[in-house]
């Protein structure tokens, strides 16, 4: 699987919160920052993070693109349910078909959402 297809996957399994998927795509040394998670572990953003999907009422992958090396840029915009929308963009890295680090860049609200 083309490192662009795991980032997508893991995603959509993050939306369908299909945590079997995501075991699979995510390394056992996996680590996620965000503004508001610090290097955080594998166990830490299964506990922390994947859970929240529930506050989303869309999620739509805008581009995903190859980076330099292993990595990979996603860009997404998503309708939480009060109906405000949001864009984010993350970098992850791919290794042998795995995710082992994602960084996310909050992006602000959507003009005119």
């Amino acid at each position: 699987m083309r490192n662009v297809n795991v980032v997508r996957a893991c995603l959509e399994s993050y939306i369908a919160q299909d945590r079997e998927t995501a075991d699979r795509l995510i390394a056992e040394d996996f680590v996620f920052t965000s503004p508001q998670d610090d290097h955080i572990d594998r166990a830490a953003f299964f506990e922390r993070c994947f859970p929240t999907a529930d506050r989303f009422r869309s999620q739509q992958i805008i581009e995903a693109v190859p980076a330099s090396g292993d990595g990979v840029f996603i860009a997404y915009e998503y309708e939480l349910k009060t109906g405000e929308r949001y864009r984010n963009v993350e970098l992850s890295t791919v290794r042998d078909g795995r995710i082992t680090e994602t960084q996310v860049f909050f992006g602000g609200r959507v003009p005119g959402a």
